[in-house]
């Protein structure tokens, strides 16, 4: 197996070049502007935490329709083997 070659170098083992140096200071943010991503993100979370409750919820239900199902399967024939 061969590494593709591009102008004399090995392709995709080299480290990515940074447009900023890790040196630069980093740019100003305002904290306002901060403070409004982190109340989305925390939105965000709140609102799947959510909706997988109601999932949960909804598996919950049915499983204890199926559970009933089941019970109701076995006493209408009660010679069967369910699963």
């Amino acid at each position: 197996m061969s590494v593709p070659k591009k102008k004399g170098r090995l392709v995709g083992l080299g480290r990515r070049a940074r447009s900023v140096p890790p040196s630069a200071p980093h740019p100003y943010v305002d904290p306002e502007v901060l403070m409004d991503q982190l109340k989305d993100k925390d939105d965000r979370i709140a609102a799947l935490e959510q909706k997988m409750a109601d999932q949960e919820a909804g598996w919950e239900a049915t499983r204890k329709q199926n559970e009933q199902m089941m019970e109701m399967m076995k006493r209408m024939y009660p010679n069967e083997h369910f699963p």
